[in-house]
């Protein structure tokens, strides 16, 4: 009987995941749940016009669970952004489907199950919440940050760490995202930024509860690096991990820590990308169990096919 895996997050380190798991699709019942506070970008401007849920993060968590290579899907429907016609500037094919999908059917649900049935998605995707929300940081100043753009690329003092995040107006998980976690086997935290990704799909008023009312094992995909010029969060493997579980209701299970070591030429393009390297002390995390290993893309970034072999041996 294959192991039902729902994975949590938003944006690149969740699409990573889900590709991982998609090379054991003979092992695995695969769902996917997106954080829903996204306000920059097109997915942004087009939450403001239309009043619509950010659609950019549930766009890409489908396109990797096709059955069709994600990179070219990735290409076509959310990388190419428009350019020179007028109000389509900057968007992208994905993000304008949902949007008019949305518009058209009255529900978010409805357009986000036609475009996983245009792909031939081999599992589904639910938001984390149906409802508006924004993300808010509170720094070690008692300063507040209003909305996800904001700390995704922040303009207050990079010194200043963030201290909890939360949801204004605080919104319901949606009902159905509450039954995928209850019937899990597994919940997998895919990589990523830590706030404006991973924790944000874990506040929606009952998603804790509903993680407390699972029995599965709760894993989280470390990964090994941060956005230098983005939230200001912890730049270690352990404080990421401890960080994160303030804001589960029971213990992480298994952590997944990428230890590639890089090399000159990765270090290089680290760089050109912003991206810094958490520092490796994970072995300071004695109460956790810690599994290290290299899944890194040739090139830098997390490798999908090395996750999911992985994976493969210890999803049992």
């Amino acid at each position: 009987m294959k192991k039902k895996v729902v994975v949590l997050g938003g944006g690149n380190g969740s699409a990573v995941s889900l590709v991982a798991l998609k090379q054991n699709i003979d092992r695995f019942d695969i769902s996917g749940i997106v954080a829903m506070s996204d306000s920059g970008g097109s997915s942004g401007r087009l939450r403001q016009e239309f009043g619509v849920l950010p659609p950019g993060d549930i766009m890409r968590a489908v396109l990797a669970l096709s059955r069709y290579e994600y990179p070219l899907l990735k290409k076509i429907f959310y990388t190419n952004r428009f350019d020179s016609v007028d109000k389509l500037n900057k968007h992208n094919l994905g993000n304008i489907f949902l949007t008019l999908a949305t518009k058209y059917t009255g529900e978010l649900i409805s357009a986000v199950r036609a475009l996983e049935q245009s792909v031939e998605a081999q599992g589904k995707i639910y938001p984390a919440t149906l409802e508006s929300s924004d993300l808010v940081a509170e720094l070690t100043n008692g300063q507040q940050i209003f909305s996800e753009s904001k700390i995704d690329e922040p303009e207050y003092d990079r010194n200043l760490k963030i201290k909890k995040v939360f949801l204004e107006p605080k919104v319901k998980v949606y009902t159905e995202t509450v039954k995928v976690i209850e019937s899990a086997d597994y919940i997998m935290l895919s990589p990523g930024s830590l706030y404006t990704s991973v924790v944000a799909t874990l506040l929606p008023a009952g998603m804790p509860e509903a993680i407390k009312n699972s029995n599965a094992k709760i894993i989280f995909a470390v990964g090994n690096a941060y956005r230098t010029d983005s939230e200001t969060g912890p730049e270690d493997v352990a404080g990421a991990v401890r960080e994160l579980q303030q804001y589960l209701p029971r213990k992480i299970d298994l952590v997944l820590h990428n230890n590639h070591q890089l090399t000159a030429a990765e270090n290089k393009k680290y760089k050109e990308k912003n991206w810094g390297v958490l520092l490796d002390n994970s072995k300071e995390l004695k109460e956790y169990k810690v599994i290290s290993f290299d899944y890194e893309r040739a090139g830098g970034g997390l490798c999908s096919i090395k996750l999911g072999k992985k994976l493969k041996e210890v999803l049992k």
